[in-house]
């Protein structure tokens, strides 16, 4: 049974790796979806690796 991603980012990288579907029948382009994929990874992947996590907040800020 195969598993779903546990992140945003692993989503990507398994889109990365098979994107095949959306290309079919002309529905999206290449440039399209490696645009959008690295669109999503510059605006919201690396900017929530930029800022601390809720818990760890609560862990080291909040003593």
């Amino acid at each position: 049974v195969p598993k779903t991603p546990g992140s945003l980012d692993q989503a990507l990288d398994a889109l990365e790796r098979d994107h095949d579907f959306l290309l079919r029948g002309d529905v999206f382009t290449e440039d399209v979806v490696t645009t959008w994929i690295a669109y999503k990874r510059e605006n919201e992947v690396d900017a929530l690796r930029l800022r601390p996590h809720p818990f760890e907040f609560c862990m080291y800020y909040d003593i």
